[in-house]
């Protein structure tokens, strides 16, 4: 971490220099001292071909230059103690005392700043009674964007680094999705010089942020603003000199303003690019699609105007896409939010990454959701992290023309599975929504046979839970299942009892609802049994061949059909297994 500057003299100057040479701590080359024991910094040069970055971003690093966070973390543990407030030189002489290098002098100014000076909401609606010479930012603790500039580049000439305050549009605080700018610049930043290069930052939005009513600040660090890249910095600061884009090639104002806007935590999640790139979406018969790419496993939620009831949303490796069917005309805001999946107790929340536009034309009435959709929709890696490997259906959505469809998962260890299936209206009752699906499990495979009660949307829910575990079972996924067909009318399944193991298997009859007055027939798997009766106004027994119970039972003259057995030939007690209903008359 040591830098060593090499300066080159003519021979006949005086060994003056070179011994005060030796002083200099860290890079910067020395021109004599001011009385107060600072050196003097040089004019600020203007950007050149070197300090130049590619656009559009490369996806490489948030920071144009390399940065370790860890070897800072004393550095940084110091600067927040410092509490110097009677003169900025004071203070400068303070922070750098632990400073060796030009970029960690300048890590401790940033630092200082972000943590002790605060927006002030007052002064910027009554900006006549604001000073924001650095003198008068310090003594107050607070300033306008101005302020921390101008503090920021007298720290930094102080502590011997070049630093230039710039000013310009930036797509701050009350910014509208694909507005205009024009007139006077509304906001100020920093460059400062390091390492033979132009560097960017914004101490202001490093620092925290206000509320939407612009009446309160929040002291919320934020690191991204720190030596961003220019390639992600130009998403939100458009600099009056072209030249401080840093920039090849440079953007134009029209290019600036339609551009997306990508919050910090866009990039501090990982996340690497939005589509489409425009902010303003227009729907396409009623539909308009999005999709985001990121690192692996990052969750995903979207609101579209406050809600996410119209849209379908799904998990992918890396990222997610989107499609939305507003159900209004007009425009309406869309915002996508996004956390990391392992997260920290303190990341556990979703922020928000991305705005759009949505502007709707026409609606797609077919595509209204049930109310008991969850987002996201289908399965993932997400479920697949919760044991539910292989399915049979990646797809979101399942179309049936019969109304019935069954799907097929490898189920991971000791994992127990129930399933619901939901409506909106009062046509699924709880329990009832339950038993139109029925779980086949052959070894580590799981088969879910899904009836329809009647046409429509439905949805079906999959929770999970250890078998070990005692408690209660945890929601994984879900899938949307359709049917137009307006002629299915299947019954619910057999209603069945704890005594029915899980590895069980009704072979016939399935339907939970028998015919009156006729013999049906019955086969069902199971094993350890020693018995099995089917109880109607008869009790009939069913026999054993190659590991099924088979028989027949008549059904006049009842309203229920229960399946019993015997678990020991030398017991007198039946369990119940299985329960059907008989059509009444």
């Amino acid at each position: 971490g040591t830098q060593v500057t090499v300066e080159i003299h003519h021979e006949d100057t005086s060994p003056q220099l070179i011994k005060r040479l030796s002083l200099g701590k860290g890079s910067q080359r020395l021109r004599g001292h001011d009385n107060k024991g600072f050196q003097r910094t040089e004019a600020p040069r203007p950007p050149g071909a070197k300090d130049l970055h590619a656009y559009p971003w490369d996806k490489s690093s948030l920071k144009s230059m390399p940065v370790d966070l860890q070897q800072f973390q004393k550095l940084d543990a110091y600067a927040l103690k410092v509490n110097v407030k009677n003169s900025v030189e004071e203070l400068v002489k303070a922070l750098l005392k632990k400073a060796r290098t030009d970029l960690e002098k300048v890590r401790a100014i940033w630092m200082w700043i972000c943590h002790h000076i605060e927006y002030d909401v007052v002064g910027y609606h009554n900006k006549s009674q604001l000073s924001s010479k650095p003198r008068d930012v310090l003594q107050m603790g607070k300033s306008i964007c101005e302020g921390y500039a101008e503090l920021f580049e007298h720290m930094c000439s102080l502590a011997g680094i070049q630093c230039k305050k710039l000013s310009g549009h930036a797509k701050g605080h009350g910014y509208k999705t694909g507005q205009t700018f024009t007139g006077d610049s509304d906001h100020a930043w920093n460059a400062v010089y390091l390492e033979g290069r132009w560097h960017l930052l914004d101490s202001t939005w490093g620092s925290g942020s206000v509320d939407d009513s612009f009446t309160k600040f929040t002291y919320r660090y934020n690191e991204f603003y720190f030596l961003t890249h220019p390639a992600l910095f130009i998403n939100n600061h458009f600099p009056d000199n072209s030249n401080w884009q840093l920039l090849k090639p440079t953007l134009t104002l029209k290019e600036f303003e339609n551009n997306m806007l990508h919050s910090s935590n866009f990039y501090m999640l990982g996340l690497l690019a939005a589509h489409p790139e425009t902010p303003i979406i227009q729907t396409v018969n009623g539909k308009a699609s999005v999709s985001v790419d990121c690192r692996p496993s990052t969750l995903f939620m979207f609101k579209l105007k406050g809600t996410d009831e119209h849209g379908l949303m799904t998990l992918k490796k890396h990222g997610m896409t989107l499609d939305i069917y507003p159900q209004k005309t007009g425009s309406h805001k869309l915002e996508i939010f996004a956390k990391p999946s392992k997260a920290e107790a303190s990341d556990d929340v979703y922020k928000c990454v991305v705005e759009y536009v949505v502007e709707c034309k026409s609606v797609d009435k077919a595509m209204r959701f049930p109310k008991d959709l969850h987002q996201p929709v289908g399965p993932s890696w997400f479920s697949e992290h919760q044991g539910f490997l292989r399915p049979s259906h990646r797809e979101p959505v399942l179309h049936t023309n019969d109304g019935r469809c069954s799907l097929t998962f490898t189920l991971g260890k000791d994992i127990s599975v129930l399933t619901s299936l939901h409506t909106d209206g009062s046509s699924l009752a709880e329990d009832m929504g339950r038993r139109h699906v029925l779980q086949i499990h052959r070894g580590n495979q799981i088969e879910l046979k899904v009836h329809l009660p009647h046409a429509g949307s439905f949805v079906l829910k999959i929770y999970s839970k250890k078998k070990s575990d005692p408690g209660n079972y945890d929601y994984v996924f879900n899938y949307l299942i359709r049917c137009l067909n307006t002629e299915v009318k299947w019954p619910a399944f057999p209603k069945s009892y704890s005594k029915w193991l899980q590895d069980y298997e009704i072979l016939e009859p399935l339907s939970g609802l028998l015919p009156a007055n006729r013999n049906v027939q019955f086969k069902l798997k199971m094993h350890g049994i020693a018995k099995v009766l089917v109880q109607a106004e008869n009790i009939y027994p069913l026999t054993q061949n190659r590991g099924c119970w088979e028989g027949t039972c008549n059904t006049s003259g009842c309203r229920e059909v229960f399946v019993m057995v015997h678990e020991n030939a030398n017991h007198s007690f039946y369990s119940h297994v299985l329960k059907y209903e008989v059509e009444t008359q």
